[in-house]
Parts: structure tokens; sequence; C-alpha cells
């Protein structure tokens, strides 16, 4: 006869007993009865804990393989390294969801168009540019790309886990008869469900569903994009259109004609803001458009720890840096809006600097909706761009160009919201930056980093433009800075800034540095193929402590995308994207259900470029042709392994 439990343990099984179940670890129940005595067997050894990651490079594909070239290609490997010495290799591969001009579920037993284009009413935008091959226009430029997942989740068709990804689709190059559509557009942002296998971490998409954009006036060229910490897609709408130029600008008006089917109906101060998606358990979205946190190049938000300080990538000429500091945490309706200036402390490469912070102003997102709804440019200044020898007016550069400003009474607000670039020069903010793209930030360590594409023009001592950045020389090539958060900051004002996550400083890490070749390579490449070229995307994981960090170049013949390591500075190529398309949709995700992805897409394969593509294009165009639509089509999809996807905890 067995033993009977003695008294403490006996007690023990009947608060077990008596109390409701909650979900204990697998080691909380034998704990609990071993510290009671008895003769119980000890708790099980502890499996061995993820310690560290490191990615091998690959080598840049050549004409030697000329298919490699023409396709994304990976060649490279994820060395997952234990607490108990152990490590395992994965052989990293990338797997589509689809190509764009497919068609895929659409979650009610039919198909859908991947990446279509639909107007202001929901229909069908269609490319009649050709006779007798009329046909719904869809995107070769999938960009901003989240993945994410929902407690209460629930999408027919879905076998294992429900995990769903929101991707935007920034502009397509081209219609038929080979017409430019930049721009001409509304831009469709797409929920997509997907079927995630528990065995092995694949992902297949089962429904597609077109996200409904016509309460936020349509979305114009959305670019990069991020997930937030409470779990929405945000999106953006880069390179504003210029609202003293509008209503004779030949783009804005095509926008607005196959917007609204009317030239003249979009109005531009509707546009140049931050769209949120938020997702539906049922595999739908909303959207819902921020007018509060500046008119301006919105490349990327992201958004730090604290859920409400907000820093953004400027994808303009004349960019500045940009932070938001929200009202509330995980609201982006109202708060207060900076603009950094740059005291310069080193021109040598990428150069350095100190950053402080002038206060543009307050707001909410309602108000400013309403004055973009009911103003127009010449209501908020006076502007020219020829010199009015007129001491009312400040000289600015905006766009590469000068122009002369002059706020009206009371439109201070109207101003600094809607017309922030040019309001944010004329009160001393460093409008200097080209092209600020992506940003990222490493929590741990308390680092934005941004990329600023080319540093050139306003940046490079000498220039007649910036009063502030001047580096030693020009690097078309551009750079990823890193920026050191710190709290305790106080405005130019003397105001306290009211956030622990404040850059005070701006440099670039040496690896993150591109190099600008005198003379283009044997293949054409015009800057270093091992070193990054006009980074873009970025994304940062904290558990593989590396920055991802994808090219948008016009001086590497193929784009590609780089792994760096913030503990050991090793940057290595991880990723090829097809010659002429850009490296977009990056998206780090750690762990979900235990499986890790970096989700990556790319736009606008086989947009050849004279002299890059040169020596290539008669070689690789048919292959790109034929691999992606005759150039009409892009990948979306996720970096993975090869068989199964990647984990970081041991087997």
């Amino acid at each position: 006869m067995p033993a009977l439990p003695n008294a403490s343990r006996r007690q023990a099984l009947k608060i077990l007993a008596g109390a409701p179940m909650l979900p204990l670890s697998g080691l909380a129940l034998p704990a609990l009865l071993t510290g009671c005595g008895g003769d119980d067997n000890p708790a099980a050894t502890p499996a061995a804990a993820y310690t560290s990651a490191a990615f091998s490079a690959m080598a840049a594909p050549t004409l030697d393989n000329a298919a490699a070239m023409a396709t994304t290609t990976v060649g490279s490997t994820l060395s997952v390294s234990f607490s108990d010495g152990s490590s395992r290799n994965f052989k990293l591969a990338y797997r589509p969801f689809f190509v764009t001009g497919d068609m895929v579920p659409d979650g009610n037993g039919g198909t859908t168009l991947a990446g279509g284009y639909y107007d202001i009413n929901n229909q069908p935008i269609i490319d009649r540019s050709v006779a007798g091959k009329e046909r719904q226009f869809y995107s070769d430029c999938p960009d901003g790309s989240s993945l994410l997942t929902l407690k209460n989740a629930n999408v027919a068709g879905v076998k294992g886990n429900t995990v769903f990804a929101v991707v935007q689709f920034e502009y397509t190059t081209r219609d038929q008869a080979s017409a430019s559509q930049y721009g001409q557009l509304p831009s469709p942002i797409a929920v997509i469900t997907l079927d995630q296998d528990p065995a092995s971490g694949a992902l297949k998409v089962v429904k597609y569903h077109n996200v409904d954009t016509s309460k936020a006036h349509g979305l114009w060229i959305t670019c990069g994009a991020s997930l937030s910490p409470w779990g929405t897609h945000l999106s953006s709408e880069e390179y504003e259109p210029d609202a003293t130029k509008a209503a004779t600008d030949a783009q804005f008006k095509a926008f607005s004609k196959n917007t609204f089917g009317d030239e003249t109906k979009a109005n531009p101060y509707h546009y140049g803001h931050l769209p949120e998606i938020t997702v539906n358990p049922d595999g739908t979205g909303s959207v819902k458009k921020h007018y509060c946190l500046g008119r301006i190049s919105h490349e990327l938000i992201q958004v730090m720890p604290d859920q409400r300080t907000v820093m953004m990538g400027d994808d303009a000429t004349n960019g500045g840096l940009f932070m938001f500091v929200a009202d509330k945490a995980a609201d982006l309706s109202a708060g207060t809006l900076y603009v950094a200036k740059w005291t310069q402390t080193s021109s040598a490469g990428a150069g350095s600097a100190t950053l402080t912070w002038i206060r543009i102003g307050h707001a909410t997102s309602s108000e400013i909706e309403t004055l973009a709804n009911t103003l127009k440019a010449s209501d908020i200044m006076d502007l020219t761009t020829i010199d009015p020898n007129d001491a009312s007016y400040t000289k600015i550069h905006f766009g590469g160009k000068f122009n002369w400003i002059r706020v009206k009474p009371g439109m201070e607000k109207a101003a600094a919201f809607l017309e922030t670039h040019r309001y944010a020069a004329l009160i001393g903010g460093s409008m200097a930056f080209t092209k600020l793209e992506g940003t990222t930030v490493n929590a741990k360590d308390k680092i934005v980093y941004t990329a600023m594409s080319r540093i050139e023009t306003s940046m490079v001592k000498g220039n007649a433009v910036s009063r502030d950045v001047a580096v030693d020389k020009k690097i078309a090539a551009g750079a990823v800075y890193a920026l050191n958060l710190k709290a305790g900051q106080r405005d130019t004002s003397g105001a306290a800034i009211d956030s622990e996550w404040v850059p005070v400083d701006m440099s670039a890490p040496a690896a993150l540095v591109g190099e600008d070749l005198a003379a283009a390579d044997a293949l054409g490449n015009l800057a270093n193929p091992d070193k990054i070229a006009n980074p873009d995307n970025l994304k940062f994981s904290e558990k593989l402590r590396t920055l991802f960090i994808g090219e948008d170049s016009g001086m590497h013949v193929n784009n590609f995308l780089w792994a760096y390591n913030v503990d050991t500075k090793t940057l290595v190529r991880v990723l090829s994207c097809p010659a002429g398309a850009e490296s977009t949709g990056l998206h780090a995700v750690d762990e979900i259900n235990g499986w890790t992805y970096i989700m990556s897409n790319f736009q606008h394969a086989g947009d050849w470029e004279s002299p890059l593509h040169d020596k290539v294009k008669p070689t690789l165009d048919p292959l790109v042709r034929a691999n992606y639509k005759d150039r009409f089509g892009a990948s979306v999809g996720y970096l993975t392994a090869e068989p199964t996807s990647i984990k970081l905890a041991k087997a």
C-alpha cells in the first residue's frame, strides 16, 4: 500500500483542490509539492537558454550567376548559441506570401487582386492605357509591413495559429503604356490573415482584406511603417504635396482624379500625416489619420517604450529631425511637436553633433484636421520664391530652393502643423538633412538609429543653405546615425520636455557609413558593394541585438539587406534583392508563438538606371520580366529558414 501523504502535503493539495485553475507554469506545481516534503522527484532541469545569435555573410551575386541577380537571393546562415555551450545553425531562405498581381483568397470563398488599387468609393481603379488590355491597377511597390497577433482572433480557414500581416503599397511605377504613375493613385493597405503551422512556423495566406481608407480621404504615398507598442500598424505619407502649387500640379491633379473622380476635389492639407491601422479579430482593419505629428515627408515613425515619445524619419531634400511627445500613452491624437537643432562637434566623415530641441507647438489631431478642412496656403502665410526686399519676410530653404515667407497673424498653429517644413525652418530648426529615412530604437541601450540616404549639398561645407550642418565632404552613399536618448532634457526656451527618451547627440558608427567609389566597378556599382549604400528601411531586434538595414540605392546594382550586430560591431549582407529593386517592408519579430521572423519585401524590380545598370541590363532585363510579371509585380514575404522557420529556443 503506498504511503499516505504527510500532513503538510495534504494541506497543500486541499488548497489546490479548492482554488480556481490558474495558468501555472510547468515547474510551478512540482516545485510546490516538492517543497512540502515527501519522496517526490526533483524538478526537471531547465532547458538551455538562448544567449546570442550571429549572421554569416553572403557574397553579392554577380553575372556568373545571373539568375541570382534577377530574384531575391539568400546565402547566409544564422547561428544561435545557448547557455550550455551548444549552438544551432539555420540556413536562411526567403519565402514570399505572394507576388503583387496574384489572385489571393478573400476569406469569403473567392479571390482578390494582391496590391490592387481602389478609389474613395472602394471601386477598382482601372488601367485603360492600352486598348483591349484594360485591367485593375496593382502595385509593384509594396513597402511598410507589420506582423502581429490578437488574442481573440477568429478567421475561417486557419488550421494552426492565427497571425496577421499589415502591408502597404507605396505606389505603382507605370501603367501598361509605360507612363509614370508615381503618386497618382491612392495608396492601398491590406490586412492579410496568415495560418501559422505550429510545427514548422511556416506562414500561409488565408485571407486578404483591403482596408477602406475613405474616412482618411484616401492615403498618399505610404512608405515605411512600424508596429506600435499597443499593436497597431503605424503607416506614413511621404513627400507631402506642396499646398502652394497643388492646384496646378499635374501629379496631384491626377491623384485627385483617380481617387475622387474629380481632379480638383483632393485637399493637399489632408496628406502628409500619420495613418494608424487597427486590425480586427476577423481579419479586417480600419484606419485613423493623425494630423498633429507635423505635416512632413513621413518615411515612418518609431514609438519609444514609454508609448508617448515618437521619433520620425523625414524623407525630404531639406528635411529635419522631428520628435513628438503624446499627452497620453498609446494615444497619438494629441501632443507636442519638436524639431532638432544640430550643433556640430565634428565635420569628419558623416559628422557628429549635440542635439537640442525647439518646441514647434502643441495640438490635437481634431483641431488640425479642422484647420486642414478649411484653410488654403494663402490663408496661412505669404510666400514668394523671389526676394521681396521686405524685412517682414524670412528667407528659408525649402525643397532645394529658397522661399521667403511671412506667417499671417493668428496663423502660427496652422503654419506649425500644416506647413511644418517651412515653419520649422522659420523658427531655427536644422533643416539641412538630405533624406532622413527609417528610424528604429534599441531600447536596452537607449539608442535611436536613423538612416540618412545621402550626405550632400545642404549637409556639406561651403553650401549656401545650411547654417548648422557642414561635414567635410559629400558621401553620396549615406550613413546610419546613432542617437543617444536621455531624460531630464529641456527645450531651447528652457521648458522641460516630458520624456525620458530624448535624443541628445547624433553620430554614425564607423561600420554604417557608405563609401563612394571614384569609378564604377566591373559590375557597375558606384559605391562599395561590401558596405551599405543609401540606407532606407531600419528595424532593430532586441533579442538578436541586431540592426537590420535595407537599401534604396542608386549606387548598388542590387540592393541588399544587411545585419549589424551592435555588440560585435559586425556588418554582414544577408539578402540580395532583384537588380533595380529597393529593399522594403522590414519588420523584425523576435517571437510569435515561439518562432522568429524578419519581414522583407522589395519594390520596382528592373527599375533600370544609367550608368548604374548599363552592364547588367541586357542580361538581367528578360530574367526580371519573366520573374515578376513583366516588371509589374513584386514580392511580399519574409526571411525564414529551411526546412523550418527560425526558433531561438532550444528544442
